[in-house]
């Protein structure tokens, strides 16, 4: 039977909810740390259940561009609520967690050679990768630059032919965990702290310490909130 005739998909209704708050943010020129309308009127005047409005602001919350303050209501975080496809974010949730396990998996071992096999050379890119981060984190960035260069010297340190190659060929997908968690509320400052601490482990050549440090580091990483989001709570009434 030719696939023309597959089951048709139907949109799913919290989709139209983010389209319409997207232009009502467009047309009303709201700013940053502007608050949206509340849920109970959002859902009145779309004609739709507060459970599908409660949907579309989580489907915002994930991609930082609101902040949903738990009985103080909703803020714009960017100018724009220009979402990425609902499609695409169900497939990065999907992917997500086996990113994070393969991370885990080889970055714990890399801070554990690092502390092993540094160079002066090795530590003072480690420093300098810090800095950068931290200098983002102070102008109120997400420090994402720091964060690449931070790993990227923890690899080059632990001197390990076999396991850079393996972060090279998932650094997209890296790339993609390390923007999800730097956007997570308050993340930027605590993810600075804890590569500190890693750093200072390979500083002192406790492989231990730096692995555990690195463990701690990525699953804090692993708590976001793309994680507990359903994109199939929705009630279409």
């Amino acid at each position: 039977m030719s696939d023309a005739l597959r089951p048709l998909t139907r949109p799913r209704l919290y989709e139209q909810v983010v389209l319409r708050l997207r232009e009502h943010v467009a047309a009303s020129g709201l700013e940053v740390g502007d608050r949206l309308p509340p849920e109970r009127e959002l859902a009145e005047r779309l004609g739709v259940s507060r459970a599908s409005v409660r949907q579309a602001i989580v489907v915002l919350e994930v991609q930082g561009l609101v902040e949903v303050r738990h009985g103080g209501g909703t803020y714009l975080q960017r100018r724009t609520l220009d979402s990425e496809p609902v499609d695409e974010l169900v497939a990065r949730r999907n992917r997500l967690p086996d990113v994070l396990d393969a991370r885990e998996g080889l970055e714990t071992k890399l801070a554990e050679l690092a502390a092993e096999r540094r160079t002066d050379a090795d530590l003072a890119e480690i420093d300098a990768a810090l800095a950068a981060m931290r200098a983002q984190v102070e102008r109120g960035e997400l420090g994402g630059e720091g964060d690449r260069r931070f790993h990227a010297a923890i690899t080059a340190a632990a001197h390990s032919t076999m396991l850079a190659e393996f972060m090279r060929t998932i650094a997209e997908e890296i790339a993609e965990s390390r923007q999800e968690s730097l956007r997570q509320p308050n993340r930027p400052p605590k993810s600075l702290a804890q590569h500190e601490r890693i750093a200072e482990a390979i500083r002192a050549g406790n492989p231990r310490t730096a692995s555990t440090a690195m463990r701690r580091h990525l699953r804090t990483v692993s708590r976001v909130r793309l994680l507990t989001w359903n994109p199939d709570d929705d009630e279409q009434r």
